[in-house]
């Protein structure tokens, strides 16, 4: 601004703001008359600026006051402070050179712009999902987490693509080496073309072959709002509408937003059964080997008895079983994800159907095995982030290998080594197998 008397406002903004890219300021001058608009270009409307603040300022002349007194919501802040808290929510601050501040309003409306989710799906939590617009994505996240120490970086990979990808955080409450490590790894990013998030994980991940996700991909707003709050780093792709949460342990992968909307115990309830959800995709196919092929006396006589009747048909050992029916079933996963969403649920389940009834008429499989790969399936069906889900569904297969070798004293090794793997694993520094990180407007059990 030509005259000096709001600079010091100016600078305490950018201050407060950690000077972020989008904070904008535009000089309009006619004469001697003069007004400096400072705004967050990620959350103002450009063509309602243009209209409501910038060509009456050339039009009305000397009445510009008036008309922008009149303006539906406009304010005249008494504090810095407030003028603050007014620019996070979407207002521009037009400075008239007499020293007189109007606050009006300039909020883009998301409304149409935003996408829906279409994976992690909540009964209770929103439905709103980024967009492929990584403009449109941080004003989401301005509006939804509305505070001063909202600070993001914005930068460019790929040589060729030129792919924006903004790293945002609360600098109040982030780990500072957290973000340390990820601004190293972005850093060293060579690639020419960047085209999702999902092709970001692979480049940032700390082991570049671990079996295990160490960030969270979320197209849910909630999320990562929620994951700001808690000290986390969310990073945003311009043209894909999945975020980036680090650091991420295995907690995040177990919980959904639904625990954050459902009282306590039931939330509690819901948390522990997918737990034990993780539990029976990793050993129930390894078990079911390792018992029916080695150790029949785990059980009583009536259900071994059971077991051994259903199989009598079924001409080779429990592993093959295991195997034919495993690939069948990934093969019906795999199936409901490429097949058009039309027909993909009718499909998968008519051809599961079918394929079991046959093969268990056959005597290619018995009726047990039947059930076994049903609640498998239901089993990993329970985990809310498809990462981690993809993941189990590889573990169990050293397991069953293990088991048919050496049964139960197999698996029980399996299980061990796969437990010192976790315990091993770091998500930017954090213990993988770190319980929680605390919870925005976690209800706790009382008296009332």
């Amino acid at each position: 601004m030509a005259d000096t008397a709001y600079e010091p406002l100016i600078a305490y903004m950018k201050s407060q703001l950690n000077d972020p890219p989008d904070l904008q300021t535009l000089t309009l001058k006619l004469d001697d008359r003069l007004a400096e608009l400072l705004y967050l270009s990620s959350m103002t409307d450009e063509a309602k600026l243009q209209s409501d603040l910038v060509r009456p300022f050339f039009e009305a002349g000397a009445q510009y006051d008036s008309y922008l007194a009149s303006l539906p919501g406009s304010s005249l802040p008494a504090t810095w402070d407030e003028s603050t808290g007014l620019l996070l929510s979407g207002y521009v601050l037009v400075m008239m050179k007499d020293g007189v501040i109007y606050a009006c309003s300039g909020l883009k409306k998301l409304t149409t712009q935003l996408g829906t989710v279409t994976s992690e799906s909540t009964v209770y939590g929103s439905e709103k999902a980024f967009s492929e617009d990584i403009s449109v994505n941080m004003n989401a996240l301005r509006q939804s987490y509305p505070v001063a120490s909202l600070h993001y970086d914005m930068r460019q990979i790929g040589s060729v693509s030129k792919t924006k990808v903004a790293m945002v955080y609360d600098n109040q409450v982030v780990d500072k080496e957290v973000v340390r490590l990820l601004e190293e790894r972005l850093d060293q990013i060579q690639i020419d073309v960047l085209l999702a998030s999902a092709q970001l994980e692979r480049l940032i991940t700390s082991r570049k072959f671990s079996l295990f996700p160490t960030l969270n991909i979320s197209q849910r707003i909630d999320r990562a709002v929620q994951s700001l709050g808690e000290g986390k780093v969310v990073l945003l792709v311009q043209g894909t509408s999945f975020c980036l949460i680090a650091p991420a342990v295995l907690f995040d992968f177990v919980a959904s937003m639904d625990d954050l909307y459902q009282s306590y115990w039931v939330s509690l309830a819901l948390l522990t059964l997918r737990y034990i959800g993780i539990i029976v995709t990793i050993m129930l196919p390894a078990a079911y080997v390792a018992i029916v092929s080695y150790n029949p006396e785990f059980f009583r006589v009536q259900l071994t008895l059971s077991i051994a009747g259903s199989r009598e048909a079924v001409p080779y050992p429990s592993f093959v079983e295991v195997a034919v029916m495993l690939f069948l079933l990934e093969s019906l996963i795999e199936a409901s994800i490429r097949l058009p969403k039309t027909i993909a649920s009718t499909a998968t389940t008519v051809g599961g159907l079918i394929l079991g009834q046959a093969a268990q008429q056959a005597g290619l499989v018995s009726s047990i095995m039947i059930i076994v790969i049903s609640t498998l399936a239901i089993a990993n069906f329970v985990i809310p982030i498809n990462a981690m889900s993809f993941s189990l569904r590889l573990v169990k297969y050293p397991l069953i290998l293990l088991a048919s070798f050496f049964g139960l004293i197999g698996l029980i090794v399996g299980l061990f080594g796969f437990i010192v793997y976790l315990a091993d694993l770091r998500s930017f520094g954090k213990p993988y197998l770190k319980l929680r990180f605390s919870r925005l407007g976690r209800p706790r059990p009382g008296k009332s």
